[in-house]
C-alpha cells in the first residue's frame, strides 16, 4: 500500500478526547489552549456559523469545514478536498494556532467535523491536539460559560508545517491495493449499501470495502464509548491498524473513526481524503452494491 507521510511519530500525542471538566479546570489554572468551533451543517452550511456567533466557548474561533477546513474542489477529487498544505498553514494562523500550543476542537454534531480538524492538525505537524467529548453540549451540561459574538480572528503569521503525523492515501494507490488492505466506511448503512445515495455521483461502495457507522462510536449522549468497547469493536474487522483505510462520503466523518481508534490505542490506520465522493466521480473505477 502506498501511502502518504509514513513519518513515525516523534514523541506521545496527547490525549486525544479532553472532557468538558478537564477543559474548565485547564481555563481556570490559566493553561487555556486554543479552542476551535467546527459546528456545521451540511444541509445549510452557513447555519454553524450563525450557531456560533449565538454561542460558543469562551475564546474559541470559528473554522467553517468549506471555507477552511477544505480545499478547491475539481468536480473530481470530492466533495470536502484536502486544502493545500500552504493554504491550511494559513487557516491556522488566523485560528491563532502556534507550535507547542494545545488545540481543543468541538462541534455540537457529536465531533463529527471536529474530528475532521483533529486530523487535520496532526496532518500539519501538530501533535498537541484534542476533541472535547460530547462538544457544546457537554460544556453547557458542566456549567462551562458561553459567549457570543462573531469572535475575533488573529493576523498571526502562517503555522510552521512539520511532517505530517497521520497518514492519507490517494484514489490510485488504494484502487490498486484493494484486496490488501481493509477498507472502512463510515457513512450509514443505507448509503454503504447502495440503497439512496442523495450527494454523490454513484450509489454504492468500494469493492470490498467493510461498514462501521461513525455514530457507532458514540453513547446516547453524543459522547465516545469506552476505550475498551470502542477497541473490541474495530479488532473485530480482524485487520491490524497499519492495514486499515478509512473513507465516507467525503473525507469528513472517516476521521471520526480514526479519531475512535486513536481513543482505542489502535494509531497507525490511514486516511483516503477524497472518499465516496471522488471515487464514485470516476466511472471507471469499480463499485459493489449490497
Amino acid at each position: 500500500m502506498t501511502l502518504e507521510s509514513t513519518s513515525p511519530r516523534l514523541s506521545p500525542l496527547p490525549a486525544p478526547l479532553v472532557s468538558a471538566r478537564q477543559l474548565i479546570d485547564a481555563c481556570a489554572g490559566g493553561l487555556a489552549p486554543a479552542i476551535i468551533d467546527c459546528s456545521f451543517d451540511l444541509a445549510d452550511t452557513a447555519a454553524g456559523r450563525r450557531a456560533y456567533a449565538q454561542a460558543h466557548l469562551p475564546g474559541a474561533a470559528y473554522a467553517h469545514l468549506d471555507h477552511d477546513l477544505a480545499g478547491a474542489k475539481t468536480g473530481r477529487n470530492g466533495r470536502h478536498p484536502l486544502p493545500v498544505r500552504a493554504d491550511w498553514a494559513a487557516t491556522l494562523g488566523r485560528l491563532g494556532v502556534m507550535p507547542r500550543r494545545h488545540v481543543v476542537v468541538y462541534d455540537a454534531q457529536g465531533g463529527m467535523y471536529a474530528a475532521r480538524a483533529w486530523w487535520m492538525l496532526l496532518w500539519a505537524g501538530h501533535p498537541a491536539v484534542s476533541v472535547l467529548d460530547g462538544g457544546l453540549a457537554a460544556w453547557k451540561a458542566e456549567g462551562g460559560a458561553i459567549e457570543a459574538g462573531e469572535g475575533r480572528i488573529t493576523d498571526a503569521a502562517p503555522y510552521p508545517l512539520a511532517d505530517s503525523l497521520v497518514r492519507s492515501i490517494t484514489a490510485d494507490a488504494l484502487l490498486a491495493s484493494l484486496g490488501r488492505v481493509t477498507v472502512m466506511d463510515a457513512r450509514a448503512g443505507e448509503r454503504f449499501r447502495g440503497d439512496v445515495e442523495p450527494l454523490d455521483a454513484r450509489a454504492g461502495h468500494i469493492p470490498g470495502a467493510r461498514s462501521r457507522f461513525f455514530k457507532d462510536n458514540l453513547d446516547a449522549n453524543g459522547r465516545f464509548l469506552p476505550a475498551a468497547d470502542l477497541r473490541a469493536a474495530f479488532e473485530a474487522f480482524g485487520a491490524t491498524p497499519a492495514d486499515v483505510v478509512h473513507q465516507c462520503g467525503s473525507g469528513v466523518t472517516a476521521c471520526h473513526n480514526l479519531l475512535a481508534m486513536e481513543i482505542a490505542g489502535l494509531s497507525g490506520a490511514a486516511l483516503y481524503p477524497g472518499s465516496w465522493s471522488e471515487w464514485s466521480s470516476d466511472p471507471s473505477r469499480p463499485v459493489a452494491v449490497g
